[in-house]
């Protein structure tokens, strides 16, 4: 799964959890230990991204503009109790709007009238593949082993072949895992990279990719981005395929389609949107 958790008190935790097994793996490591988990059906959480979330949510929250990124401030909006939080899976300097099921409607529906003027407007799931494609956001467990097996293993991948190995600081030790998360650095048995390709065809999520006539690859999700316009993808690849400029072929619904390995994220590279100031 993938999760965001939140602090809420010196010994109190959110854990807001995607479209995996968070609960029942959280619920199951709480056994025989002092901590107690609580599901909360009425929580709510509404996302509003992009680069004038800010001006419109400065409106009626105070204090929003100097909220870093990754931190949440316990709040009012329209009159309801809220928690926002500087988080979203866009890549886009955006807020998370965490509320009670009760509010939920009515904060969406005035969110969207008086944004529209702003451009706000309602998006579908396609946005987010297209944003997590140009941010090198993952989603579980569509870019995983679950999804594309291993021919003669189980489901599972290292943080190493995800790119995911900054989440686990240098040195750490005594954590669930760690003993194998060290053992299996450079022993990737593929990697999670780039491609951008030469014209603007989209290829199907789980098209192979190639070199030199042997398969070294899939893709897991790819779109074309009208913000770079250019068309890329989020791929599997072979170690020694997932470097910058390595040439690839793709296949796709007419032929074979032109490309290169490409490092991701494909935009803003240092996340100097999502961590804005001001």
């Amino acid at each position: 799964d993938d999760c965001v958790i939140y602090r809420m008190g010196p010994n109190s935790w959110m854990v807001v959890h995607g479209s995996g097994t968070g609960h029942e793996e959280l619920t199951k490591a709480a056994m025989g230990r002092d901590v107690s988990v609580r599901f909360d059906d009425n929580l709510h959480d509404l996302s509003l991204q992009g680069p004038l979330a800010v001006d419109y949510l400065a409106e009626y929250v105070p204090g929003i503009r100097d909220l870093p990124y990754f931190h949440h401030t316990q709040t009012q909006l329209f009159g309801a109790p809220v928690m926002i939080s500087r988080t979203g899976y866009t890549g886009e300097r955006g807020y998370e709007i965490f509320c009670r099921g009760q509010d939920a409607g009515m904060i969406w529906d005035r969110i969207v009238a008086e944004g529209k003027d702003m451009g706000i407007i309602p998006t579908r799931f396609t946005t987010l593949d297209m944003l997590r494609v140009e941010s090198y956001l993952l989603f579980y467990p569509y870019d995983n082993s679950q999804m594309y097996p291993f021919e003669n293993e189980g489901p599972g991948d290292t943080l190493w072949e995800l790119g995911l190995d900054f989440t686990v600081s240098p040195g750490k030790t005594g954590f669930r895992g760690a003993e194998e998360h060290y053992r299996l650095k450079g022993k990737e048995r593929f990697k999670i990279f780039g491609i951008l390709f030469d014209g603007k065809e989209v290829p199907a999520e789980g098209a192979e990719v190639f070199k030199d006539g042997a398969k070294v690859g899939v893709v897991t999700c790819a779109m074309y981005s009208p913000l770079k316009d250019q068309t890329m993808a989020i791929a599997r690849l072979a170690v020694d395929c997932a470097e910058q400029g390595v040439r690839l072929e793709v296949t796709g619904e007419k032929g074979m389609l032109g490309g290169m390995a490409h490092t991701m994220p494909f935009d803003d590279p240092k996340k100097l949107k999502r961590t804005a100031k001001g």
